[in-house]
């Protein structure tokens, strides 16, 4: 009995302590939650990353962390591990575009499920703004392009460039890659007014924040090399490129002498009417080798004109001061040779065989042309533009833009411009000689005019709109004596018969004993009262010549007589009918809007 109450005390006891010990077990705390500091606030520039440490202790052992942000992208760059208790975690923020307030939050999560977070509040501020370094102050020469670089940094992401100028032109030829943080802009500036210049250039980075810097200039007057001519040529002479060439009146190229005249060179005419007007005339036993090309031609002009050398050199083909209908300044080219012409004494009938042609008085026996030599050679020329010339020497008597007398087949001529003569373009007297690449426009008289029998060929050509009473696109005459060689050819032309209020007369005037061949010509720019003046001379042959009338007109209205097989009505021209435009890219008359297609 005694042993058995001693088990029961025994049992209780043990329960008991069963049940102070797990009333223990249930009272023990839980961890705390985590706790995440705030790390000091830093500015952050646009399109700039700047990182951020969260200092972390978790009771409880870490679990997991995230982030969020506003004004750019953030990221957790060093985190803790599963079941840390306390850490650093790194957090980098990379800007966005645009300035203003930002922030990250950072919310750490325990393995008891507890969360705190913390934020850091900072300004996404404007990168450093650009800075453009200007060349030196220089010295430049009028007429002549300068190549400046401005040093350019842009620590907010280059993005464009603005250059302006005073005293010349500008334009920007090299710039920065998009995005970066530094570079040159390299302008090339051309002056164009003697005096103080300048260049500004503009640079905005990403943040459309802009800088700018100024380059001061010097414009010198450009001091072109002018050779006044006074003399006339005899021996070999040449009028070297870079220079100006003024004729103090009428100059001659003497029997046995030898003009050469370099690519790019510019004549100037100094002003002369009668007697006394300016020319270049090529004498019988001359020889003039121009050797103009097409990026360098050599201009025929007056001294009115401002066009230098430099402006040739550049491409800039145009007179900066002279409209292209100013005419009548100076005379004009006048090329003579020793081939045979038809004509005759007007009072006694007698067959002549050397005459003196229009535009020289006969006081000067250098103006003689005609002979026996139909293979004569006057030399050669090549892309030269004559303007603004067609002085008069008497009453209804002018200088031609190209006068070309007796000249013989030995002679090698092509791509000839001819703007704004107060005569006709160019002029044929008789000879052989054959023209290749031709433009008259602006003419104050007939287009192209053929006299005396000339026997040659003009391929190729182009005539805008000739503006005088009594003006012809074509002044197509035949023999005036008993020599006769045949029929000359006019092929591949375009001619734009009026522009406006200004145009021809007739589209094409002959003789009856005119003798040409008309192959391949569109006609345009036709209106009322312009035609084809006879159709029945025996030795003038129409083949492909197609007329652009006006719409709801007749063929009919623009012919007087019967319309030969050859003229048709087109409004544009067949396939090998006109001109190869393309030959002309380097005149002046090209950039007109009265050119034909512009």
């Amino acid at each position: 009995m005694k042993n058995s109450v001693k088990r029961l005390i025994n049992l209780f006891v043990a329960a008991a302590l069963i049940l102070v010990v797990s009333a223990c077990e249930d009272d023990e705390p839980t961890p705390a939650a985590p706790t995440v500091s705030e790390p000091s606030s830093t500015d952050v520039r646009i399109g700039e990353s700047s990182s951020f440490n969260f200092n972390v202790e978790v009771p409880g052992g870490f679990e997991s962390s995230t982030v969020t942000q506003t004004g750019g992208t953030a990221q957790i760059t060093s985190n803790l591990s599963s079941g840390d208790v306390e850490g650093t975690i790194t957090v980098e923020f990379t800007a966005g575009s645009s300035t203003g307030a930002g922030s990250v939050k950072l919310t750490v999560n325990d393995t008891n499920g507890n969360t705190t977070s913390s934020t850091v509040v900072f300004s996404v501020t404007a990168p450093d703004a650009p800075q453009v370094t200007p060349p030196a102050a220089a010295t430049v020469t009028e007429k002549t392009t300068n190549s400046m670089t401005f040093a350019v940094s842009t620590p907010g992401g280059y993005t464009s460039v603005a250059a302006t100028a005073t005293g010349g032109n500008v334009t920007v030829t090299s710039e920065p890659d998009a995005g970066s943080t530094s570079g040159d802009v390299v302008v090339d500036f051309e002056a164009t007014t003697p005096g103080s210049g300048s260049v500004t250039v503009t640079v905005t980075d990403a943040a459309n924040q802009s800088a700018s810097a100024t380059a001061s200039l010097t414009i010198e007057e450009e001091v072109v090399p002018t050779v006044i001519v006074s003399e006339n040529i005899d021996g070999t002479v040449t009028w070297e490129t870079g220079n100006v060439y003024q004729l103090a009146g009428r100059i001659t190229v003497l029997d046995g002498g030898v003009l050469n005249i370099q690519k790019g060179v510019i004549v100037k005419g100094q002003p002369g009417t009668g007697a006394n007007a300016t020319a270049l005339l090529v004498a019988r036993g001359g020889t003039l080798n121009a050797a103009g090309e097409a990026d360098m031609p050599i201009i025929f002009t007056s001294s009115a004109d401002e066009i230098s050398p430099s402006d040739v050199a550049a491409g800039n083909f145009a007179s900066p001061n002279l409209a292209p209908d100013v005419s009548g300044l100076w005379g004009g080219v006048i090329v003579l040779g020793k081939a045979k012409i038809s004509t005759t004494n007007k009072e006694s009938g007698a067959q002549l065989s050397e005459v003196q042609i229009e535009g020289i008085p006969t006081s000067d026996p250098n103006g003689l042309y005609g002979g026996s030599e139909d293979g004569d050679n006057s030399g050669t020329i090549n892309y030269i533009s004559i303007r603004h010339g067609g002085s008069n020497i008497g009453s209804g008597n002018e200088i031609n833009g190209l006068t070309l007398g007796g000249v013989g087949s030995g002679t090698t001529i092509s791509n000839v411009e001819v703007v704004a003569n107060q005569d006709d373009g160019i002029e044929f007297f008789g000879g052989t000689v054959s023209v290749t690449n031709a433009v008259i426009w602006n003419g104050n008289d007939d287009g192209l005019d053929t006299d005396m029998a000339w026997n040659g060929t003009v391929d190729n050509f182009v005539i805008i709109a000739p503006n005088t009473a009594g003006a012809h696109c074509f002044e197509l005459d035949g023999p005036e004596g008993t020599y006769e060689n045949g029929n000359h050819t006019l092929k591949n032309g375009t001619v734009v018969a009026s522009v406006g209020d200004r145009g021809a007369e007739d589209l094409i005037n002959t003789d009856e004993n005119s003798n040409v061949n008309l192959t391949n010509i569109f006609i345009t720019g036709i209106k009322a009262g312009q035609d084809i003046n006879r159709t029945d001379a025996a030795n003038v042959v129409f083949t492909g010549i197609e007329l652009d009338i006006p719409a709801g007109a007749a063929l009919a209205d623009f012919v007087s007589g019967t319309i030969p097989t050859g003229v048709t009505a087109a409004s544009t021209p067949s396939t090998g009918v006109g001109a190869d435009l393309s030959a002309f890219a380097w005149t002046w008359a090209s950039t007109s809007a009265e050119w034909p297609g512009n």
